[in-house]
């Protein structure tokens, strides 16, 4: 773990010296790992036991999607540590973060994981989990609200709907080699479903093209939502045709609803006051 920083005080193993041999020494505190769902990045998103959990914590390991406001919610005392991940460019590779948490339970601290969106939604909180039990690390999930709910629901357009949706599939346009992923084009290309893609921007001109060649019109409604949640939330309404110049110059977090309801969405620029979590949830929660 060396190299690792944060911004609070390094937290270390409690050592007593000095100790009688005739005095009994305290069982080791036993530690825990908490995977915790931060939302799409506004702290009114929380849930309110993630931000209890996140209060108790000792040592957050973060991703690098978790704004200030939400890190700031932590116990003063508490060390962050930043294992965030961006396109080609990791901070920590994944099995260096399962050591971690690992390494950090057993040393008796309560461990947040906080991952943005929900765990376990393209957020390997799965593989974080095995990695836990497998250690012998007490694991536990706190789930929260991933990004294309929050999307969908700022927007006004209902990943579901009577009469155009009857069915949503989510899946991951990032493959683990960096191409397009090997998926069901056909079963994704059926009409009356919502097409949500996470990680999409960069691949979007390919599962456009895939969708149409196995038989989405290319009049499908899009909605494209870069940074939902946040102060910086773009809305961009295209169709599967024009999905290629539509994501050019977006280059936040995005998520990409394809569907009919896509077509119900508002595009107008969210207006929104600052995110502020109630004063007596900060305080903390019981």
């Amino acid at each position: 773990m060396s190299g690792l920083s944060g911004r609070r005080a390094p937290v270390n193993r409690l050592v007593v010296l000095g100790r009688s041999s005739s005095r009994p020494a305290a069982p080791p505190r036993a530690g825990e790992v908490w995977l915790v769902g931060a939302g799409p990045g506004d702290p009114e998103l929380l849930t309110v036991k993630a931000l209890r959990i996140l209060q108790s914590a000792d040592v957050v390991v973060h991703d690098r999607l978790t704004p200030p406001a939400i890190l700031d919610l932590a116990r003063p005392d508490a060390r962050l540590i930043d294992v965030g991940k961006r396109k080609s460019r990791h901070t920590l590779p994944q099995e260096d973060i399962n050591r971690l948490l690992t390494a950090l339970a057993l040393d008796g601290l309560t461990v947040v994981r906080l991952k943005g969106g929900d765990p376990f939604m393209f957020g390997r909180g799965g593989e974080e989990l095995e990695a836990c039990r497998a250690a012998g690390a007490v694991a536990h999930v706190v789930p929260g609200v991933t990004a294309s709910l929050a999307a969908a629901a700022a927007a006004g357009a209902p990943l579901t709907h009577r009469g155009l949706a009857q069915a949503v599939t989510f899946v991951t346009g990032h493959a683990a080699s960096g191409e397009t992923p090997e998926l069901d084009w056909t079963s994704l290309a059926r009409t009356n479903q919502t097409v949500v893609v996470y990680m999409g921007l960069s691949t979007a001109p390919a599962v456009a093209g895939n969708l149409m060649a196995a038989g989405r019109a290319g009049s499908t409604p899009v909605l494209i939502v870069e940074n939902a949640s946040l102060p910086g939330e773009r809305r961009v309404a295209s169709t599967l045709l024009g999905l290629a110049q539509a994501v050019e110059g977006l280059d936040g977090p995005a998520i990409l609803i394809i569907g009919e309801t896509a077509a119900l969405a508002d595009v107008a620029p969210p207006v929104r006051e600052p995110a502020a979590v109630p004063a007596a949830l900060v305080g903390g929660v019981r």
